[in-house]
């Protein structure tokens, strides 16, 4: 992989990135002003926009970067040689910066501060696990999918695991170390207080180690689908090339 390649996916991560995080703080914003005091009502509005934001960015993303915007994803896809451990690592800060980005979008769209550091205490231990579960299900939902040759359905998958899993965890399901620091910059109905981040991001990092498991063993070897007409989406399974 050349330069110009790798900034050319590196641009598409970090900026599906920020319109992930824009969509997920900007409908919970939008929820909490249009459904004033109905929690169930605006956690509905904001997993709905979330998961058809969702939907739209892996099918704009994939054929570039393969849509990862997501650090638990990447790692788990150079564990399992999809992309070079290398390039995993230059995805990391790009969605990182992506994510704060797109959190100051969305405070702006809606006439906030352009930073404001959530109060949101998310931190008990059933929101440790809700974590773990949500993430090592969302990382089996796209890997199983990719290692069994059905690429071509895993926005869809995606975004309607991620859409149930805001109702079926207590934490409303972030699995994903970078938007959990993007949300921090918002204190609105989609943010997480600081000393609250680092318990999800270790529990995230344990769903995808749970996930890479379960993975391994349920699917160990990707299924040889020559004659599939799907097309590669959401990852990159061509072999893993060299990132200058």
């Amino acid at each position: 992989m050349n330069r110009m390649e790798l900034w050319r996916r590196l641009l598409a991560e970090w900026l599906g990135s920020a319109v992930l995080a824009a969509v997920v703080i900007g409908s919970g914003i939008a929820a909490q002003r249009l459904s004033p005091g109905q929690t169930g009502l605006e956690l509905f509005e904001n997993a709905a926009a979330t998961s058809a934001g969702l939907y739209a960015l892996i099918l704009m993303f994939g054929p570039v970067s393969g849509a990862h915007f997501n650090p638990a994803v990447s790692f788990v896809d150079a564990a399992f040689g999809g992309t070079r451990w290398r390039t995993a690592l230059f995805y990391l800060p790009a969605q990182v910066a992506g994510c704060v980005c797109g959190a100051v979008l969305a405070n702006l769209m809606f006439s906030l501060s352009a930073v404001s550091i959530s109060t949101h205490d998310r931190a008990s231990g059933a929101h440790f696990l809700s974590e773990i579960v949500a993430t090592a299900g969302l990382i089996l939902v796209i890997f199983c999918l990719v290692r069994t040759r059905r690429t071509a359905i895993v926005p869809a998958a995606v975004g309607a695991y991620i859409g149930a899993a805001y109702f079926f965890t207590s934490s409303t399901s972030f699995a994903n170390p970078a938007i959990t620091v993007g949300r921090m910059f918002s204190n609105t109905f989609a943010g997480i207080a600081p000393a609250s981040a680092p318990s999800f991001i270790g529990a995230q990092i344990i769903g995808g180690a749970v996930a890479f498991g379960l993975i391994r063993v349920l699917y160990p070897t990707p299924e040889d689908r020559s004659g599939d007409q799907h097309q590669p989406v959401a990852i990159d399974t061509s072999p893993a090339e060299e990132v200058i």
